[in-house]
């Protein structure tokens, strides 16, 4: 049964987001080390979101065992 949300989105959705959200980090108006911080938190949570869907594709498959 699907959750009714006011914004319901897909995880596919939030991986761009938040690769868009690492790539707008990097041009922002504030110091490199914030720059590269904010892109790498971004980007480690688009591809732990990328890992996780890959893992629920692989479990639904009856992959891992």
């Amino acid at each position: 049964m699907p959750v009714s949300t006011r914004n319901p989105y897909t995880v596919k959705d939030r991986i761009a987001a938040h690769k868009a959200m690492a790539i707008a980090a990097l041009h922002a108006d504030s110091s490199l080390s914030t720059r590269l911080n904010r892109y790498n938190e971004h980007m480690e949570r688009a591809r732990s979101l990328e890992l996780l869907t890959d893992f629920y594709a692989l479990i639904q498959e009856g992959g891992a065992q």
